[in-house]
């Protein structure tokens, strides 16, 4: 009789988002977009939080990063 199969006992990652304490020098901000920065061929959403920049992942569309930073402010607020 086969063994069974181990069970998937990995832990869920969840994304963490990265605290920055300014947007890094070499991003270029993206026009029209307030919390948008172009870093590495990807849009990146900078939202200050306390007294750091919370950074968001990631994305391929400026209004996907602008969305990103509009909820983690709402999220602020709550």
């Amino acid at each position: 009789m086969k063994p069974l199969r181990q069970p998937n006992t990995r832990p869920v990652i969840t994304y963490q988002p990265r605290v920055e304490p300014a947007p890094p020098s070499h991003a270029w901000r993206v026009e029209g977009f307030k919390d948008v920065w172009l870093l590495r061929n990807k849009y990146v959403a900078f939202v200050l939080v306390g007294d750091a920049f919370r950074q968001s992942p990631p994305f391929t569309l400026p209004e996907a990063a602008q969305r990103w930073a509009t909820q983690v402010r709402q999220e602020i607020e709550i």
